[in-house]
């Protein structure tokens, strides 16, 4: 016969086994989970003494293959050029949130954000002959040279662009670059993404172009063409089969 104390005892040490089990599973589940998510690496924002106002995003759905304007409340700079850069640092920080429709890893990705004038003139010397040259953009020459003077002559003509336009030089971070994913409809809609953000916000853009580390490169990822300029327009509207 067990006495009666050793059997309080005994069940006493079997429900303390049994709790510091349940502890030990859940603090392995809270391991896990924070192990495979991604580590918030997005630079912080300055302090901004401006209070938060409403701007649109155009956050892109890999599944649907689609852009979709969300609101955001957001403290953003006064100055132009400060404002485009925060928002697409906020725009790329939330594709590294937990089960975004985007995903992409966090970290450092817009360097820098110029805004151009357009129609674009290089500065002319007194006495000399104005020539178009597309090199005045930050990092970036026109990849197919400058024309012939035949086909300048022959294409002379009004300015492409009415005055107030503005080229909106993206820079991209190498890093960002280099670990996007792989792939033509996934570069794409994080391009379009970008571009529909700021026709959402910046309604003077017209054009986009980008750099990486403040050079040219070809390609985002080995697919989206990053040598082109992109029209800015409503991505948000585009169809499915656009992107492909």
């Amino acid at each position: 016969m067990i006495p009666r104390y050793q059997r309080i005892l005994f069940w006493s040490l079997a429900g303390a086994i049994l709790l510091m089990a349940l502890v030990l599973l859940r603090g392995c589940e809270q391991a896990r989970e924070k192990l495979s998510r991604h580590p918030d690496q997005s630079p912080l924002a300055a302090p901004d003494a401006a209070g938060n106002q409403t701007v649109r995003l155009a956050l892109a759905n890999d599944a649907a293959g689609s852009i979709t304007l969300v609101e955001r409340d957001l403290a953003l700079p006064q100055e132009d050029t400060a404002r485009a850069r925060t928002l697409l640092t906020q725009l790329i920080a939330e594709y590294s949130f937990k089960q975004s429709p985007h995903p992409l890893e966090s970290g450092p990705a817009i360097d820098d954000v110029f805004l151009l004038d357009l129609p674009l003139h290089p500065p002319v010397a007194p006495d000399s002959k104005p020539v178009q040259d597309h090199s005045i953009v930050p990092g970036w020459s026109d990849p197919n040279g400058p024309p012939s003077n035949a086909d300048s002559n022959a294409s002379a003509g009004p300015a492409p662009h009415a005055a107030g336009g503005k080229l909106a030089v993206v820079n991209l971070h190498g890093t960002f670059a280099d670990h996007h994913p792989a792939g033509i409809e996934v570069e794409t809609l994080t391009i379009d993404s970008i571009v529909g953000t700021l026709y959402a916000n910046f309604p003077r853009v017209e054009q986009v172009r980008f750099l990486v580390d403040g050079q040219p490169r070809q390609t985002l990822n080995g697919h989206a063409d990053l040598l082109r300029t992109y029209d800015v327009v409503d991505t948000a509207s585009k169809a499915i089969q656009e992107i492909h």
